[in-house]
């Protein structure tokens, strides 16, 4: 729950010197932000370099982020936290700050036992809709999400009241039970993290979902005080300039144009524009000119024919760079959870695109001979995977 305890004077201490600043007391000072996983790739105002500016902020001495500390050892993340592996444990290792995994997930044996399936195994072709589908953002209302989003206790009013209602039947409450054990569990890692802080501050990077439930179970401690993120004010353009990175730019430009939210119409074009602009003015190459490619059919700038030679440039010119940023978790697969052929170097992807636009322009003798080319390139397993999203993303892709 929001916390109102504290005086004008606190917010004045955390503008002014900072929420890193000691306690004369002792007590750790705890920032719980709550994301919405991945979205700070399609929101201009929850953008990565707006994360990693508030992290730069807020001066913590620890990071908590989602994840177990298991996985963790292994660098092992979820597919859908961009903004853990992508941001907050770069940033983190950047500047010397500790990192506290405190994620919990069932065993993988439970996880069958009650709901038939590894959760984190998806299938070899992913579905184009339902559980482990690719991941995509279709509500306009999401690219304005800002950072401080979750602060307000309106916007995840739903996620109190889905925690607090037993399912009507009790055989069908096992997410909500594991989800109420699972947060519990995370609070109790933040607490761990805070006695080993005594007077410092601990920020926690967290799904929305968990943000009220992991506040209520550490307000009562008397050892730390919780401080909402969006009492330290915004970072600052000027320190949000100085947190931008080329693979941030790449992650948007490249989720929002070659992922399947392209086929969503529901992008924000001046922030894609930006950031595809940064990338070029920092250097200019065949990614660039791909990613520029897409952004001007998707805009309607570029005809099918003007496409073809343009991406058929790019095919000669790459070599055998590959992109700056994928979100491949498996480089076993053709995939991503961004993106149904994530994992095809430039030159490969450039040829498929030349493949999409052939079959815009009813040539699609030339563009199944693309897909013959690309399949002899590939190892058997992601060849299937090419041939298994070819019709559904290639030959008749969703209309932006």
């Amino acid at each position: 729950m929001r916390r109102l305890f504290f005086s004008a004077a606190l917010l004045l201490m955390c503008a002014t010197a900072g929420a890193g600043s000691n306690a004369a007391d002792g007590t750790t000072t705890v920032i719980v932000l709550g994301v919405d996983h991945a979205a700070q790739l399609v929101a201009k105002n929850d953008r990565p370099a707006r994360l990693a500016a508030f992290l730069a902020h807020a001066r913590p001495d620890a990071i908590c982020i989602e994840r177990s500390p298991q996985a963790f050892a292994r660098n092992d993340y979820y597919e859908f936290t961009y903004e853990v592996q992508d941001v907050v444990v770069p940033f983190a290792r950047r500047n010397g700050i500790d990192l506290c995994p405190i994620d919990w997930e069932p065993p993988v044996e439970d996880a069958k036992l009650g709901f038939g399936l590894d959760l984190g195994a998806p299938p070899e072709l992913r579905p184009a809709s339902g559980f482990q589908q690719f991941l995509s953002f279709p509500s306009p209302s999401q690219l304005t999400r800002d950072l401080f989003h979750a602060d307000e206790a309106k916007n995840v009013e739903r996620i109190a009241q889905w925690a607090a209602t037993p399912a009507k039947r009790a055989a069908d409450d096992l997410p909500r039970r594991l989800y109420l054990y699972r947060t519990y569990l995370q609070a109790q890692r933040v607490a761990a993290a805070v006695k080993a802080r005594p007077g410092g501050t601990v920020v926690v990077v967290v799904g929305e979902f968990h943000k009220r439930d992991i506040e209520a179970i550490l307000a009562a401690s008397p050892d730390l005080r919780i401080v909402q993120p969006s009492s330290l004010g915004e970072p600052g353009e000027a320190l949000v300039q100085r947190e931008g990175r080329r693979e941030y730019h790449a992650a948007v430009a490249s989720f929002n144009l070659l992922g399947v939210q392209s086929g969503t119409g529901n992008m924000d074009r001046a922030f894609v524009r930006e950031s595809v602009q940064a990338l070029k003015v920092e250097r200019n190459s065949p990614e660039v000119a791909l990613l520029q490619t897409r952004l001007d059919v998707l805009e309607g700038r570029a005809t099918p024919a003007m496409a073809v030679d343009r991406y058929r440039s790019v095919a000669t010119e790459a070599g055998e760079a590959r992109f700056t940023w994928t979100g491949v978790a498996d480089a076993s697969r053709l995939d991503s959870y961004f993106d149904p052929f994530g994992n095809l170097n430039v030159r490969q992807r450039a040829l498929l695109e030349t493949a999409r636009e052939l079959y815009r322009a009813e040539r699609g003798e030339e563009a199944a001979g693309i897909q013959q080319t690309l399949g002899s390139e590939l190892s058997n397993r992601k060849a299937a995977q090419l041939a298994g999203y070819w019709e559904r993303y290639v030959v008749r892709p969703a209309k932006p």
